[in-house]
């Protein structure tokens, strides 16, 4: 198998965006490029995982997936949230850029792994800066080497070990301006975190960023835990199935907390989307089963 840091749980959403764009005729949202950074090994590997219930030592090189046997998984529990997510965040993204047009702008990724936006970036005053890993970087560059493709001038990658670096010092060396608006994404990294330590990320974005710039992330609510004994939940099985690649759900927190958590540092909430408006703005009138998530919330929040 392929090795390096990115996460399991980052490698699925990579694949959930990859297979929508490749097979899924509705579409929420088109990573055109996803499969293509991702690369068919990390692919095929990926679609083992799904198809063995989630056991990493069922996972072999030099094999490959049958399509018809991961779609129930696949549907239900691996691909509603990371469709849904970037589609949120790239189209509050896109109003940010449209609201400054006139401004030199910034957009921060943090944990980006492989996301393919900064080249399908045609903002000409907006620069991406990728957060990530070393090792998830490397192999990034890797990939995007044997693609051909061009780094584009308005990419930065800032390699960041997590547990050792400061992302603010990361930020700075790389270049980032403290005197230029901001969007900030923080996605998939609430689910993982106390409300605290989460608490912590958006207070040193709060030392970084101008006022007017925006953080955008994901949420799950207070319903996720603790579960009972007798759930049979959609969320309680997304959470064992985290739990099996070693990321473990821990946390959710109410609106309300949220809220006060972003108060406390600066931000003001600009748009909150509850699951049942994730559900009519991305699921309606679907013929596939997709369906939104019943804990996760997606916020917009702004620095005062």
């Amino acid at each position: 198998m392929v090795e390096h840091q990115e996460s399991i749980t980052a490698k699925l959403c990579s694949f959930a965006r990859a297979f929508h764009s490749n097979f899924c005729r509705e579409k929420i949202f088109d990573d055109y490029l996803s499969f293509d950074l991702m690369g068919k090994e990390e692919y095929e590997e990926m679609g083992q995982l799904i198809e063995n219930n989630f056991d990493l030592s069922r996972v072999k090189e030099d094999r490959w997936f049958c399509h018809k046997n991961i779609r129930q998984s696949l549907y239900k529990y691996i691909l509603p949230i990371p469709l849904s997510r970037i589609c949120f965040a790239e189209n509050e993204l896109e109003s940010f850029v449209k609201e400054n047009s006139c401004k030199k702008l910034q957009y921060v990724i943090c944990g980006a792994g492989m996301d393919s936006f900064a080249f399908r970036n045609e903002y000409e005053n907006l620069h991406v800066f990728e957060v990530d890993h070393p090792d998830s970087q490397r192999y990034k560059r890797v990939r995007i080497k044997k693609l051909e493709w061009k780094i584009p001038d308005s990419l930065t990658f800032i390699p960041m070990d997590f547990s050792r670096d400061r992302l603010e010092e990361k930020l700075l060396q790389g270049g980032f301006n403290q005197e230029l608006l901001s969007f900030v994404a923080i996605p998939g990294v609430s689910y993982y975190l106390p409300l605290k330590v989460f608490a912590e990320t958006i207070g040193i974005f709060s030392g970084l960023l101008k006022s007017g710039s925006r953080l955008v992330f994901d949420f799950p609510d207070e319903t996720t835990f603790p579960l009972g004994l007798e759930s049979e939940s959609r969320v309680k099985e997304l959470a064992r199935i985290t739990a099996k690649l070693g990321e473990p759900m821990l946390h959710g927190y109410s609106i309300q907390e949220i809220e006060e958590a972003l108060s406390r540092h600066g931000f003001k909430i600009k748009k909150h989307q509850a699951p049942d408006v994730i559900q009519k703005v991305y699921f309606s009138e679907r013929s596939d089963g997709l369906k939104a998530y019943e804990n996760v919330h997606f916020i917009v929040a702004e620095k005062i």
